[in-house]
This record gives structure tokens, sequence and C-alpha cells, in this order.
């Protein structure tokens, strides 16, 4: 099963360079990606009645949901970031470098600034902002503690693991084309 790149009322997705999409995975509409980026198996990136926009070296990773508010913003998502499996974004912002763990929710109009952190399962309702160095948790989620050094030292670790990962997928199925093709 090949990944789904469709067009809505003309407009296709656009990909950057070395962008990896996932067999299973759909991207759809006015949706551009980044280079390096990475959208991984079974996951929904769907831009029909707004703009998603995607930095470079973020990955997406299995099952998570990303879509648009047709009244207000798309969803905007910058570099350097990871979003765990089965995360869903709605109509919000993520600033370069963020995180968001699995299961997570982020609603319309929020905010989560760059090096800000969302816990797995927590749930950002509309309009609120996770602060650069924050770790929010729990449903409605709400600013638990301050990141460690530590804490950032991981999160700096993902993306650039993800890089590679999807490096290596795009590499084996370059390989497996060139054998088909006889080269």
């Amino acid at each position: 099963m090949a990944a789904t790149l469709l067009p809505y009322r003309g407009i296709s997705p656009r990909l950057g360079w070395r962008v990896f999409i996932a067999a299973g995975a759909s991207v759809i509409g006015d949706v551009e990606i980044g280079a390096e980026s990475s959208v991984w198996f079974g996951c929904v990136v769907r831009g029909d009645v707004n703009v998603v926009r995607i930095g470079e070296r973020t990955n997406i990773q299995d099952g998570t949901v990303v879509h648009v508010a047709k009244e207000g913003q798309g969803t905007f998502i910058g570099s350097d970031i990871t979003i765990g499996h089965m995360a869903l974004l709605h109509a919000c912002t993520l600033e370069d470098g963020a995180f968001v763990g699995m299961r997570a929710t982020i609603m319309d109009d929020a905010l989560v600034e760059s090096g800000g952190m969302v816990a797995a399962g927590a749930l950002i309702t509309p309009g609120k902002r996770v602060r650069s160095g924050e770790l929010w948790a729990g449903t409605p989620a709400k600013k638990v503690r301050e990141l460690t050094d530590e804490d950032r030292r991981a999160v700096s670790k993902l993306a650039p693991r993800y890089v590679g990962l999807a490096a290596d997928y795009l590499d084996a199925e370059g390989a497996l084309t060139r054998e088909k093709q006889g080269g």
C-alpha cells in the first residue's frame, strides 16, 4: 500500500527535498512539508479547508491526524519537531523545536512555543499557550513543571534520529525501485 497524495480543489501537496511519506499515510490539499521531514504510517495530514505548513526535519509519527479549521487559522508546524504516535493537531501552531507526546491533542488557536513540551495524553484546549521551557500534562492540560536540561537534551536528539530513520526508508525504496527497473 503506497502513500496517498491527493489534490483538493486543484491544490496538491508540495514536498521538500527527501521528505518521507510512509505507506498508508494520506497527505491532502494545501499542505507544504519542508526538507527531510517525515510523515509515518497511518497518518492523515488534511489541508482541505485551510492550509497546513510543516517545516524541515519534523517527524509526524504513526497514526497522527493533522487538520485545520475552515474559519480561523490553518495548522502551522515548525522545524525540528517531534510529534508522537496518534497525536491530534487541529488548527494550532507548534514553533520550532516543540515536542508533542503520544496521543496528545492540541486544539484550535493553541500555541506550543519553541522548546515547549506537551506530555503524552495531554489535552491542550483552544487558545492555550505552552511557553518555552514548560511541560504541560493532563486533561485538560496545565503546566506541571519547567523542563530540565536532561529533558531538553533528550528532545534535541529526536528530530535528527528521525531524519536518519526516514533516510533509511528512502534509500531502501530507491534500491527497490532500481532493482525493479533492472538497474
